[in-house]
């Protein structure tokens, strides 16, 4: 099919494509690690099996087995002599499927990144990526033994240069193919280099491509706005939407898992047809049932009508499109009311983070679904707190809520560590005053702040979330804080614990972390009496609860620590008891019961790095969902 011919076909109607491939080849247990385009040659039963599924479920366009089949990408795996073989048997292993199918199926030839950076961000040349390029292009349009590829899609790439290479490769080797050109985005609606929908549509329309769009990324209802913006800058574009199945949040035995189910995405096929999409497909999660949905809402998408709107919400400041992030995890356990479960942790005295990893993967087991990371406890020196919770998300893929004093932080500095942190996709906030330096390893340190928690809150909220610093000048984009406040529920002046909660609120707060908790009984009356004064203002309540862990631990908090007060019932029950540890736990759990109905969450906080036993109320509690 030539170029003029694969637009006509366009014309008549969108083509569905299939799903994904490494997902099911995975399914089907190969390893994670291994070259999945060598399949093609060394198992090429197990692809085929693949493709008939996906011809079985309606698909119109098949692609090839090839993501990976470039000489740098296969290098990895000591394939890198090896292209055109892969390649070419890539499309022997698809074209084989559709022969048996007596369905008329078009193959595309999938061509994913390189795998290296290309100049001036990496040592790669252009003239080196489009080689590379073009060397993996001209096995699929021109394979041995059999019939190539009907159109070339590249696929998942994110820098335009790489982009480029690979237009400029394909138009070389295949001047009369259709060629399919798909960026994949952040979760914050833009590519990792920065590039904004807009950006991306018009750089593809300068360049041959006969179908631009949007690949992989976070999921349907981010593709589907990303589209409408890529239509907006560049209306004369055919486009293309192949979203993964979600945004990925468990891993379980090794596997990756994504939410979105086919029925879903067949409400989304019908939403993508009517903004006017002429490919559609699933990528990462995907499997036949996803695009069996998708076949049945093309072929009667009345079916769906406006089950999705099409008009999306984005944020806009100084005539500029301002891309709209996606929540955390944590906003949306708070909006959708689920029960958030969350750890204390401190980040370690020196650079050795082994520890700090084991604990957090032992809790996440023990049911955390996140984990608090404290800055600077007891004024003692520790790593930076926003590094330690950027390693805990990104090795154990928990979120993380991030500490984040005020005190000894200039306003300077402040916003230069929330902006890194935000960069880091640490995006959940508990903003505290932070403790006083005199108790701590370096008492005559600078103990100054410019803004104390309320006006941070404000800052956060009114100022970075909406695209501005604190001096009004505008950043380069919004962030999409969520900010947590202090409050106690024990306080010898509960009015003005009241007042304070207020001002946070209204200042933004979006829930509050409490100091522990060792008299439920007063903590729950006065989380009645916030929602009494606060009414629909009060934000959700995550309530503190420390284990206690011998008697004379217990006697220090009661009697040296300000604001906590132990029941003569408790104190006595440590003293007598025979395995203090446990004694704590079950206090701890016995308070956390009791306060369950009046809270959505939990902020456990171990003593003496004893994660165990803050496990242990964890998984005998069953706090989490």
């Amino acid at each position: 099919m030539n170029r003029e011919a694969f637009k006509q076909r366009l014309a008549e109607g969108p083509l569905l494509l299939d799903g994904a491939m490494g997902t099911l080849l995975h399914g089907r247990g190969i390893p994670i690690d291994e070259c999945f385009d060598a399949l093609n040659v060394s198992q090429p039963a197990i692809v085929a099996d693949v493709h008939r599924d996906y011809i079985a479920a309606g698909a119109d366009i098949l692609e090839t087995n090839s993501f990976g089949a470039n000489r740098f990408k296969l290098a990895e795996h000591g394939l890198e002599e090896q292209v055109r073989a892969i390649n070419s048997a890539a499309v022997t292993v698809a074209r084989r499927a559709i022969a048996g199918s007596f369905r008329s199926v078009l193959l595309a030839g999938s061509v994913g990144p390189l795998g290296v950076h290309v100049a001036p961000l990496g040592r790669v040349s252009m003239a080196e990526a489009v080689e590379a390029f073009a060397e993996q292009i001209a096995a699929l349009v021109d394979p041995d033994d059999v019939e190539g590829v009907d159109l070339i899609v590249v696929e998942t790439l994110s820098d335009l240069s790489e982009v480029e290479a690979a237009v400029r490769a394909a138009r070389r080797v295949a001047p009369d193919v259709p060629l399919v050109a798909q960026i994949s985005f952040t979760r914050d609606d833009v590519t990792v280099l920065g590039d904004t929908p807009a950006d991306v549509a018009r750089r593809l329309a300068e360049l041959d491509v006969d179908v631009a769009g949007v690949n992989c990324s976070s999921g349907p209802s981010q593709v589907l706005r990303l589209i409408q913006e890529m239509r907006e800058a560049a209306p004369e574009l055919r486009l293309s939407a192949m979203p993964n199945a979600g945004w990925p949040e468990h891993i379980q035995g090794g596997r990756v898992l994504y939410p979105a189910t086919p029925a879903y995405f067949g409400d989304y096929a019908a939403a993508f047809l009517r903004a006017g999409v002429s490919l559609i497909g699933g990528c990462c999660g995907t499997h036949a049932a996803h695009i069996a949905a998708m076949r049945a809402a093309l072929d009667h998408p009345e079916q769906h009508e406006q089950k999705i709107p099409l008009q999306q919400t984005r944020r806009q400041r100084g005539g500029v499109t301002l891309p709209a992030d996606q929540p955390t995890q944590l906003a949306r356990y708070l909006q959708e009311g689920r029960f958030v479960a969350t750890v204390e942790m401190r980040p370690p005295k020196g650079i050795a983070t082994e520890r700090m990893i084991a604990g957090a993967t032992m809790l996440k087991e023990a049911g955390a679904n996140f984990l608090d990371v404290a800055d600077s406890p007891l004024a003692r020196m520790r790593m930076s707190a926003w590094a330690a919770a950027q390693l805990i998300q990104r090795k154990v893929g928990l979120e993380t809520i991030l500490h984040f004093p005020t005190r000894g932080r200039n306003l300077l500095r402040i916003q230069g560590d929330l902006l890194a942190a935000y960069a880091l996709d640490v995006r959940n906030l508990f903003v505290v005053m932070g403790d006083p330096t005199h108790i701590g390893d370096y008492p005559e340190a600078m103990d100054n702040y410019d803004i104390v928690p309320t006006g941070l809150i404000q800052l956060i909220k009114q100022r970075l979330n909406t695209g501005v610093e604190q001096s009004g000048a505008s950043i380069d984009r919004a962030t999409n804080f969520v900010v947590g406040a202090a409050l106690n529920l024990e306080a010898a002046d509960p009015d003005r614990q009241i007042g304070l909660l207020r001002k946070k609120v209204r200042n933004g707060a979006d829930f509050v972390l409490t100091q522990p908790v060792f008299n439920p009984g007063t903590a729950r009356a006065f989380v009645e009496r916030c929602h009494a004064e606060l009414g629909d203002e009060m934000v959700p309540v995550i309530v503190g609860i420390q284990p206690l862990y011998n008697a004379r631990n217990t006697e220090f908090l009661h009697n040296e620590v300000p604001g906590i007060t132990i029941s003569d019932a408790h104190r006595e029950r440590m003293h007598a008891a025979t395995e203090p540890q446990h004694e704590g736990v079950r206090i701890a759990q016995e308070i956390l019961e009791e306060m369950r109905p009046f809270v959505q969450g939990v902020y456990l906080i171990p003593q003496f790095g004893r994660y165990d036993l803050v496990a242990d109320v964890l998984d005998m509690v069953k706090v989490a969902p």
